[in-house]
């Protein structure tokens, strides 16, 4: 028996269940908390919220001067801790 096909079919099944899980939907309890936050720090509307790679991220998220962001987010603080100008 070959082991090298094997540690590959291996390999590629992890990197595929890693990308199925990859984006999650937040709890909606979490998800109100985000939200609110969103709007205390004057964003008026997002797209979209998840959880990537441990960290929530809220893609075009538009504050009130009409200007577009994606954020990442601290999941424990809900502190900003990346924005990009989109």
């Amino acid at each position: 028996m070959r082991p090298m096909p094997v540690l590959a079919a291996l390999a590629l099944g992890l990197a595929l269940t890693a990308t199925a899980r990859a984006d999650e939907k937040l709890p909606p309890d979490q998800q109100a908390k985000v939200e609110a936050m969103l709007k205390q720090e004057g964003f008026t509307k997002w797209k979209e919220i998840e959880l990537d790679d441990g960290m929530i991220e809220v893609d075009d998220a538009i504050d009130a001067a009409g200007k577009k962001f994606d954020l990442k987010l601290d999941p424990k603080t809900l502190a900003i801790v990346k924005r990009k100008a989109e």
